[in-house]
Order: C-alpha cells, then sequence, then structure tokens
C-alpha cells in the first residue's frame, strides 16, 4: 500500500479497531494502536494518533482514556447499548417466522454491534435449539416485496400453503391475488394485512407466502382501508381469527384484572360487579379464538350478553366436550 493511501485510511482504520476491540474493560494502549496501524501497512507516530484520535471526538465519537499500567483508549459510548442490543436478540430468537438459520445470523450481527468481547459474550448466551421456528427461508425476500407493493401502490399475487403431517408444505390450488397494506408482528408470528376480491379485509402468515410478485394493477383502497387502523384490527382479531365484530359484555373476577387490561388496554373501564367481580363491554371480533380464550378462564369469566354470543360460547363448550372421548 502506497504511503499516501495508508495515510488516507489511517483514520478509518483506527475507528473500526476501537469501535470493534475496545470497551471499558479493555482499553487500548498507544502501542497496541501503532502496531494495528502497522500490521495494515501503515506507519505512524505517537503525536499522529493523538491528533487522529482528537479528531474522532471532535467527529462525535465518544473516545476516553483509562490510566494504570494496562490502560488505554477505548470508545466510552456505541449506538446500541448492551441491554438494548439483548432486547433486539431475544425479539429475534422469540420471532417464529424467523428460520433458525436467519434467527442465527441476524443475532450475529446484532452482537457484532457490541464489540467483539461483548459479542463473545452474547454469543455463548444464545439458544436456539428447541424454540419453535418457521421453515421458509424467503422470509427476508418476501418481506422486502411486500413492503416495494405498499410503497409502489400496487397488487400482488402469490402461492399460500399449510404445513401437512408429513413435515412439507402443501400449497393450495389456487392462486392469490391482494391488495397489500401493512405488515404486523402478532404473536410471534409475522402477518401481512391486505384487501383481497375473496375475503375483503383479511390477512396471511408472511412465512406461509410464497413466489410473491408485484402486478401491474394498483391497490384496492376501500372505505374500510381509508380508516383502517393495523394496531387495533390486531388487537380484535385475538390471534389472527377473525370473526364478526360486536358489543360483548363479560364478567371477570377480580384477580384476573391484569389480564383483561394486558388485553384490552389500560382505558378499558372495569366495573366493580358484586364484591368479588367486574365487569367491561367492548366491541370485539367473536371467533373461535375469543372463545377458546374464554373457556381458559373457566367459571372465573363468562359472557353477560348478547344472547347470541352466549349461545355461540355454549355450543362451542358443548363441541369441545362432546369431542373428548368417553372413559
Amino acid at each position: 500500500m502506497a504511503k499516501s493511501e495508508g495515510q488516507k485510511l489511517k483514520l478509518l482504520y483506527l475507528r473500526d479497531y476501537l469501535r470493534e476491540h475496545t470497551d471499558e474493560a479493555h482499553p487500548a494502549s498507544m502501542q497496541t494502536l501503532i502496531d494495528h496501524l502497522a500490521a495494515k501497512g501503515i506507519c505512524a507516530e505517537r503525536k499522529s494518533i493523538y491528533s487522529d484520535l482528537q479528531a474522532l471526538q471532535d467527529y462525535g465519537m465518544e473516545i476516553l482514556y483509562k490510566g494504570g499500567s494496562k490502560g488505554g483508549y477505548y470508545v466510552a459510548q456505541r449506538d446500541f447499548e448492551l441491554p438494548e442490543i439483548k432486547l433486539l436478540i431475544d425479539a429475534v430468537l422469540s420471532s417464529r417466522f424467523l428460520t433458525a438459520k436467519k434467527s442465527l445470523e441476524l443475532v450475529r450481527k446484532l452482537a457484532a454491534l457490541s464489540g467483539s468481547h461483548e459479542a463473545l459474550l452474547l454469543r455463548r448466551e444464545m439458544v436456539v435449539a428447541g424454540r419453535i421456528k418457521a421453515g421458509n427461508e424467503d422470509i427476508y425476500a418476501n418481506v422486502d416485496t411486500l413492503h416495494d407493493a405498499i410503497a409502489q401502490n400496487r397488487q400482488i399475487s402469490f402461492r399460500y400453503f399449510d404445513w401437512g403431517r408429513d413435515g412439507k408444505q402443501h400449497f393450495r390450488e389456487q392462486a392469490y391475488f391482494a391488495s397489500p397494506y401493512a405488515l404486523c408482528w402478532d404473536d410471534e408470528n409475522y402477518y401481512l394485512m391486505a384487501h383481497s376480491d375473496r375475503h375483503g379485509m383479511t390477512h396471511y402468515r408472511v412465512d406461509k407466502m410464497a413466489d410473491i410478485c408485484l402486478t401491474d394493477k394498483k391497490r384496492i383502497i376501500t372505505e374500510e382501508l381509508h380508516n383502517f387502523n393495523p394496531a387495533l384490527y390486531s388487537k380484535e382479531v385475538f390471534g389472527m381469527f377473525r370473526g364478526e365484530r360486536k358489543k360483548v359484555k363479560l364478567r371477570f373476577e377480580n384477580s384476573l384484572a391484569g389480564v383483561v387490561i394486558d388485553r384490552f388496554g389500560k382505558d378499558t373501564m372495569l366495573i366493580p360487579d358484586g364484591p368479588e367481580h367486574f365487569s367491561f363491554t367492548t366491541e370485539i371480533s367473536v371467533s373461535p379464538t375469543f372463545l377458546g380464550w374464554m373457556a381458559g378462564f373457566g367459571g372465573r369469566a363468562s359472557i353477560v350478553f348478547p344472547k347470541s354470543v352466549i349461545e355461540e360460547y355454549r355450543e362451542f363448550c358443548q363441541k369441545a366436550i362432546a369431542a373428548l372421548p368417553e372413559g
């Protein structure tokens, strides 16, 4: 490497080394920095490195000096703090729509943001085995294509599959066409919220979509989509099983107040209903998922009205009981 070229890169080599290899517990001595530059073919004096460190500080890089026999220079602050990186890694590892391979690739990139020493620690803490993961390696490309379709206001075509008992993908016969509107992460899965001629406003598991293509047709924007709230939609469909929206009054034991607030939000008005219970009214999508959620509380929760929803719930429970083997 020519001397002039090396001098132009010297500042970048210093920045990268400090970001990747130093922290408060692992400072780099002046001699270490000189040796690192020498390994890159750059001859540098202490005075010039002092000047470079000052330039990096002026640029906004927080570089501190730690005294003592094992002291030196280190990066004090990064774009992401270690607890923030751990939070992002936990989110990646718990995401069912990412395959194990994609999860590990993304975690390695996130860990690298913390510097080499912390990255080794983070990798040791990773646990992927035993987690339920998707089997579709095209998830990144699918998400990218869907964002492009939304940005370009275009409809999409795609194939949709289900997992069979043989553990293989079984594609549905018909081709799918939809107007993509938003992407939503719900219950550890990634969903596309879209409008289709067949179902109106609906949703699809992104990890079950394949061969996604942009069409030449513009998206269909209905009146419902003009007022569409992705967060509200996700809340109402209870795990992405949509049903008819109805105003329902529910009654719960007081000990379940936290569960109700987690599900419906802090703004939900909980009204005392006797010494041991409270009740509240909300608009929800009545679906098998909602009814199953209610059944999980046994006699600790009940539906007060309307009568039609009470009958749906009673029929749901009776079918579940009828399906049990005699014994």
